[in-house]
């Protein structure tokens, strides 16, 4: 699944494992459409109940012989839990500011038991966007805002086993629907991580996890649908976690995307966590 939709995930459990202390992340993807990605996160526990979060991504496209492209994603957010009512609060800037970029205000309420989490979530984005010149259209800047709503939870099954969902259905201020310009959908969506793809009506995501022993397997599954066409990517993904000291974990993930637009995707991930008191 596209980046932006698993970091969040990331932060949530962070808050979980880093209790009293702090986690320190750094990662890199690849995938088979010449697309590479790196991140850098941290969670800090700044008091008993609070925690400071932080993230810095870059995606990088190779499409040659057009001009690649270089996306970066960051973003920092506020974590209070009140026991059992938590508030998550965040600020983020994404994108690439010659053709497409947003600013993003997030906010999340959530309730927490010891074995369940529930969350409402909303997000408001600015953004805008530079539609490249083509054959049969002459390109502009457009202005436009995303409001976006949802719902998360997660359940702990057992004692090793863990079921989580998340949902999020947008809303923009202006159509976005570029109806039969192929060429144009073509030139903005040739990879999963294509700008366009953060350009989304809605998105569905289900993780199942086991822990064995000290080791972590996850399956995730998500679906997500286009905003600018009302194409949709499915993704199914598996996650490996074992220590590797320690206080150090690494994570690898295997996932393949398919899309309607941009076809079949393999990718690999590698993260490398460090935990602190």
């Amino acid at each position: 699944m596209h980046w932006r939709s698993v970091l969040p995930m990331l932060l949530i459990a962070g808050n979980a494992l880093a209790a009293d202390g702090w986690i320190v992340g750094v990662g890199g993807e690849g995938d088979t459409a010449d697309g590479l990605a790196g991140t850098v996160f941290a969670d800090v526990a700044v008091a008993e109940k609070t925690w400071l979060t932080g993230s810095i991504a870059r995606n990088f496209i190779d499409r040659s012989p057009l001009p690649s492209i270089d996306t970066w994603n960051g973003s920092l957010g506020l974590d209070h839990w009140f026991e059992p009512v938590g508030v998550r609060l965040a600020a983020a800037y994404w994108g690439d500011s010659d053709t497409l970029d947003s600013r993003d205000w997030r906010g999340s309420v959530y309730w927490r038991s010891k074995r369940v989490t529930l969350g409402g979530d909303f997000e408001y984005r600015d953004f805008s966007f530079t539609l490249p010149a083509t054959d049969v259209f002459p390109g502009r800047i457009v202005q436009f805002d995303a409001t976006g709503v949802g719902l998360s939870t997660r359940f702990d099954v057992s004692e090793s086993a863990s079921l989580s969902l998340a949902g999020m259905k947008y809303d923009y201020s202006i159509n976005l629907r570029l109806g039969d310009n192929r060429r144009l959908i073509e030139l903005l969506s040739f990879s999963r991580l294509s700008l366009i793809n953060s350009l989304v009506d809605h998105t569905a995501m289900a993780a199942l996890g086991l822990d064995v022993g000290d080791r972590r397997w996850q399956l995730e599954a998500g679906t997500w649908q286009s905003a600018v066409d009302g194409s949709r990517s499915r993704s199914v993904t598996v996650r490996f976690l074992t220590p590797v000291g320690k206080r150090r974990d690494v994570e690898l993930g295997l996932g393949v995307d398919e899309s309607d637009i941009y076809g079949s995707v393999t990718f690999f991930s590698v993260f490398f966590y460090f935990y602190g008191d």
